[in-house]
């Protein structure tokens, strides 16, 4: 088992981490801001995004696409620092939008909550999320390089950390509240078919997720602080202890071995945003990432 260290702390609560260009890119939703790491641990604040920033990615020509969650929008980062809307995702979402992928001809795929979750469990606990009929179900937005959007994928239980592979042909997606990642194969044109259980990981939900050249997937654990790595079927094959409830993951560094991991001690709003509590982590495994994002 790989040992993690903290490389960096005072975030409130990191989503979405991306390695890019020899940096660690993320989105701390309650400083409003995308920040980015080296391996230091130094930090620099990329954009302020006051509708809360939260899945990244990069078009081919090298702007970034930037989820706004509160305004359903995706919004885009131009050469000269300006921030643009690139879509509204709003006649799709039904909640906030979160996670997100770019694949390599730069569709994005994002996805939302479908329903206010802490309300929800408020209400209803764990169970109800979890159980059936459970909440109401999300959409996946694919959003074209030229802003168009449609709906890529229905019937998802609270879609989250999502991955390509290298060759472009495959999409694993977690599927948070049914507590499994769901793969579908991709189309040239970006149309998702052959929707399947990719893995079924019993009780664990899984968070934000990436993709290792062994075909393996890395799965932050929300409710534990572990990261654990889970073959196609479903068994594990690694785990990483964290210091916190693990909410996203990234595998980066120089030679894509460096896993990266972000932990906070609540995602609830109310106590996310009230305290400093999140990390990056950072742990050497064996092999190294793969595919997008």
């Amino acid at each position: 088992m790989a040992k993690a260290r903290v490389l960096a702390e005072g975030l409130y609560f990191g989503e979405g981490p991306r390695w890019h260009d020899g940096r660690l890119y993320l989105s701390d939703f309650y400083d409003y801001a995308v920040k980015r790491f080296d391996l230091d641990g130094n930090v620099e604040v990329v954009v302020e995004v006051p509708t809360q920033p939260s899945g990244l990615g990069w078009l081919p020509d090298g702007r970034m696409l930037i989820v706004s969650m509160l305004d359903r929008k995706l919004l885009r980062l131009e050469a000269d620092g300006t921030l643009v809307q690139h879509a509204d995702l709003s006649d799709i979402a039904t909640f906030h939008v979160n996670d997100m992928v770019v694949d390599g001809k730069g569709r994005a795929y994002v996805g939302n909550f479908g329903f206010d979750l802490f309300e929800f469990m408020r209400e209803h606990g764990v169970e109800g999320a979890l159980g059936e009929p459970g909440p109401p179900r999300a959409k996946l937005a694919r959003v074209d390089p030229d802003g168009t959007v449609s709906v890529a994928a229905d019937d998802l239980k609270f879609p989250n950390g999502t991955v390509i592979t290298p060759d472009g042909r495959t999409m694993i997606l977690a599927e948070t509240l049914r507590l499994q990642l769901t793969a579908f194969d991709i189309d040239s044109d970006g149309t998702l078919h052959n929707r399947r259980v990719w893995a079924d990981l019993g009780a664990r939900p899984p968070d934000g997720i990436c993709l290792d050249a062994d075909g393996n997937v890395w799965v932050a654990d929300p409710l534990e602080p572990v990261c654990f790595l889970v073959a196609q079927g479903g068994g594990i094959v690694d785990e990483v202890e964290t210091d916190q409830p693990c909410f996203a993951c990234m595998l980066g560094g120089p030679h894509r071995r460096d896993l990266f991991m972000l932990t906070a001690a609540n995602s609830d709003e109310s106590v996310a945003a009230a305290s400093r509590t999140g990390h990056v982590l950072v742990a050497e495994v064996q092999t190294p990432g793969a595919g997008w994002p």
